[in-house]
């Protein structure tokens, strides 16, 4: 029996660790992140609708800066790519002090952008980095474990705003609020904001570490970059990028995966309001509860995939989170908030899945492959807005057929890869089996 070659070998078990550790920051940044469309809400008294434009600036961010990643990483290397994007999230992490300061719902954006921005050129370089790390064959299965450390991240994104931030909130209503005098109001804005604050800082100065950590090790792969910027050849790969069917449905599959995912995440606190009561630390509790169940999951799907095709795993998990969603908008009780945690089991391993089955064969435009499924989670700023503008219209447990909808399009794309896979298979058999002419 042949030995199965190990998914991180010993030269890169280091940098694949310190790359580990990127991973659950980028997942600390989102899900810290999630609770602030309620948090900014409440604060600056807005409708669910402008309160989204959280998200918007946040994945919007994403969507902007995954081409000039894309360059970068062309153009250098990988490790820049890293460097560069640890050093902007790390900028954008600061920010948070002196918006905190001036007490303005705009430059909070900002820093959020600013943030993501860092981010989305992490994320760019990282995903790749990692799937280089090792022999093509098991790449899907190398970023599923990378990515099984991002829940960790989620995790700590989430107890750090449902410690730090949800329970400074003051509990006074719209009404009370306005009925504030101005000095007593920007006392109680302070505070909230204040509490806003602390956890970014507190994560730029963790990023910095880990920049100087990942720029002090030796480079454990070896790129072709070009060193002049007329050889990157743009045009020519975006011509046969957009000319791959399987390539292009990838990435829209990971646009709605992506949307579905902040929508889900998103309005959690509202959903579990509304369901079974309560206030924003227990919404918080369920938000902590559906991430734990994400995290653990994210191993278990990494294991099942040595036994079962990644896409087919993919449209199970898929049209179950559909299922769920649907139970959710029927069932606004303790059984809708039972299956809003369960929809986080199964998208656990949707956005590494999608990522690696849609890279898998695209040689010298992998980087900018790359590029294109971090610029797919546009998604995250997108759909949110519809769900809120739903919410706004009518309710947040109506709202919930928007990320059932884009589950259904994920699991299409999955149904996609099974048969295009099958006729791959049925096309090398048959070149195998033709009959060899002898001259």
């Amino acid at each position: 029996m042949q030995k199965r070659a190990p998914l991180v070998s010993r030269e890169t078990l280091l940098p694949f660790i310190l790359l580990t550790i990127c991973f659950a920051a980028w997942g600390v940044a989102a899900n810290m992140t999630d609770p602030l469309v309620k948090v900014f809400s409440k604060i600056f008294t807005m409708s669910s609708l402008q309160s989204a434009l959280v998200q918007f600036a946040y994945y919007g961010a994403y969507f902007c800066l995954a081409i000039p990643a894309a360059f970068i990483n062309k153009r250098f290397s990988y490790k820049t790519g890293v460097l560069t994007g640890l050093g902007c999230a790390a900028a954008g992490a600061f920010l948070f002090y002196p918006a905190s300061q001036t007490m303005t719902y705009g430059f909070f954006l900002l820093a959020l952008f600013v943030l993501a921005g860092g981010l989305s050129i992490l994320e760019t370089s990282a995903n790749p980095y990692v799937m280089a790390m090792g022999c093509e064959q098991s790449a899907t299965r190398r970023l599923n474990l990378a990515q099984a450390f991002n829940p960790v991240g989620t995790n700590l994104g989430v107890f750090l705003a449902a410690t730090l931030i949800l329970p400074n909130l003051n509990q006074a209503s719209a009404e009370q609020r306005a009925s504030m005098s101005a000095a007593e109001l920007k006392s109680v804005i302070g505070a909230e904001l204040d509490a806003v604050m602390v956890p970014y800082v507190g994560m730029a100065f963790v990023l910095v570490v880990v920049w100087i950590a990942i720029a002090c090790i030796k480079t454990p792969v070896n790129e072709s970059t070009e060193q002049r910027a007329e050889n990157i050849q743009l045009g020519a790969s975006l011509k046969r990028l957009m000319l791959n069917r399987h390539y292009r449905f990838g990435v829209l599959a990971q646009f709605f995966n992506v949307g579905a995912q902040t929508c889900v995440w998103t309005f959690t606190i509202q959903y579990a309001m509304a369901a079974i009561g309560g206030n924003e630390v227990d919404g918080g509790q369920v938000l902590q509860y559906s991430m734990i169940v994400f995290l653990v999951s994210r191993f278990v799907m990494t294991w099942l995939m040595q036994y079962l095709y990644p896409a087919k795993l993919l449209m199970i998990m898929s049209l179950i989170a559909a299922g769920l969603c649907i139970v959710m908008t029927q069932a606004p009780n303790m059984v809708g908030v039972v299956s809003l945690v369960a929809i986080s089991a199964c998208l656990s391993l949707m956005f590494p899945t999608i990522y690696g089955i849609a890279l898998e064969g695209l040689g010298e435009d992998t980087k900018l492959g790359a590029a294109g499924l971090v610029m797919a989670i546009l998604g995250g700023a997108i759909l949110p807005l519809f769900q809120a503008a739903i919410i706004d219209s009518w309710s947040v447990i109506v709202s919930y057929v928007v990320p059932a909808l884009c589950f259904l399009l994920v699991a299409g794309y999955g149904l996609f890869d099974i048969k295009n896979k099958a006729s791959r298979t049925t096309t090398a058999n048959s070149a195998n089996s033709a009959p060899v002419t002898v001259k």
